[in-house]
């Protein structure tokens, strides 16, 4: 099969899972991924595949499909991808967030990046494996998965918790990675070989009600949290300069006196300022447990000073960063509120990350020195949340990767993570079936 006959089955399958709307907005009634599931199962289905399909709870569907290896003894590779996206108002896109429009060579709509593109090509890459005859000597897991958009309880956590048999593996590659960050001179793609935690905290502030009308000198709990909120989104946690992060700059191969600049906390602070906007909050979040102020609920009338006020702060951490030391940082940014403050609830997400001296690790950077002229892999860390998190909790070795052209300005796509106007260019889309069937033969030959 030609390429162009590859990325026109990838646009294909990518414009399907667009337009089947697996929308999760958090709910467990949401997703409905079992659309998704059975395209990709009708797509799939053939000669040699042996396709299951998972189902947690009513709609919210998994999809597993496996190419058994001659060989017990030899290493399992899974590709796995989500199926489900988040939310999209039309409002404020240049398209329909669900029509899956192909426009000057590029596919619109919700997940197009956030990652039914990376989706798609897996399955395609794997379809292609399959019909060339290939018999490996390990096995090959094609996986796709519901919620990963909110948390994975009924996707990758569920199966490994309970399937475990059937995604068992030694090595897995999900999103995502292999952007072109518009530093130095030749390509360097990163390699996402771990990921901050998360610890979600909600915090309260008391006051005490009175007349809406007499406001002097009263205790108003909005007020309160409103400084709070202040405070927060001023604190400037310190820099981490952890071994990822050394590791990615030495690989960016910039002038001593770049590379200098990133390489220590004052001249990271100085050099953020310069850098193009998506770059600079990417290597900050890089470098930084963040706090975020997100949401604030308070009061239950106008004309009543408010005597309880809510917030919810999105942390994320970076590895070896655990409760006390996030209660810690939070006592350094409220100061004196933070006796009025009670932690009403939290939920700790640790970070995660995995080894580079891997087999998989070299087939990657192997396929990408051929795919990409003069690119080469660097490690670097997700500032988000994936599914590999589950699976690194298991022992296996996982990256997030993918490799994306030049066609759209980093800013723009680092913009389209939960934005308007998402999309991905057709060559991407054929990098990406090649990534996967070059890294496929490599680890598994």
């Amino acid at each position: 099969m030609t390429g162009e006959a590859l990325v026109g089955e990838a646009t294909d399958l990518l414009q399907h899972l667009i337009r089947n709307r697996c929308v999760n907005d958090g709910t467990p009634t949401s997703g409905d991924e079992m659309r998704s599931v059975d395209t990709l199962a009708a797509y799939l289905e053939g000669p040699g595949a042996e396709v299951r399909r998972y189902e947690p709870i009513a709609g919210r569907g998994n999809l597993v499909l496996r190419i058994e290896g001659s060989d017990p003894g030899a290493p399992t590779l899974c590709l796995m991808g989500h199926i489900d996206v988040v939310p999209a108002s039309a409002e404020g896109w240049q398209r329909d967030p669900f029509g899956g429009e192909l426009v000057d060579g590029e596919v619109w709509g919700r997940g197009a990046i956030d990652m039914l593109g990376i989706t798609a090509s897996m399955a395609v890459a794997t379809k292609r494996l399959l019909r060339s005859g290939w018999r490996p000597r390990g096995t090959l897991i094609y996986l796709a998965v519901a919620d990963e958009e909110a948390l994975g309880t009924y996707g990758a956590q569920w199966m490994v918790e309970h399937e475990w048999d059937a995604v068992r593996c030694d090595m897995l590659v999900t999103e995502f990675g292999g952007a072109r960050i518009p530093i130095g001179t030749s390509p360097r793609l990163p390699v996402m070989v771990a990921e901050k935690g998360s610890h979600w905290m909600r915090l309260r502030v008391g006051g005490v009600p009175g007349h809406g009308s007499m406001p002097y000198r009263t205790d108003n709990a909005v007020v309160k949290m409103a400084e709070v909120v202040r405070r927060i989104a001023a604190f400037r946690p310190p820099a981490d300069l952890h071994g990822i992060w050394m590791r990615f700059v030495d690989g960016l191969e910039l002038p001593f006196a770049r590379r200098a600049l990133l390489r220590n906390a004052p001249g990271l602070e100085l050099a953020l300022g310069r850098m193009p906007l998506g770059v600079a909050r990417m290597m900050h979040a890089a470098t930084h447990t963040t706090f975020s102020p997100n949401v604030v609920q308070g009061g239950v009338k106008t004309n009543i000073v408010p005597d309880s006020a809510e917030l919810q702060i999105d942390i994320r951490t970076l590895p070896g960063v655990d409760r006390a030391a996030v209660h810690a940082l939070l006592r350094q940014a409220i100061g004196d509120l933070w006796s009025a403050c009670e932690i009403v609830e939290e939920g700790e997400n640790p970070a995660t990350a995995s080894g580079v001296d891997t087999l998989l690790w070299r087939a990657l950077t192997g396929a990408t020195e051929r795919l990409v002229p003069g690119g080469s892999t660097i490690p670097f860390l997700v500032v988000g949340a994936t599914d590999a998190r589950f699976f690194r909790r298991k022992g296996v070795t996982s990256y997030g990767y993918g490799l994306f052209s030049e066609r759209i300005p980093f800013d723009e796509f680092a913009a389209m993570f939960h934005g308007r106007n998402e999309r991905i260019d057709q060559t991407s889309l054929q990098l990406m079936v090649d990534l996967w069937q070059a890294t496929a033969r490599q680890v598994l030959a």
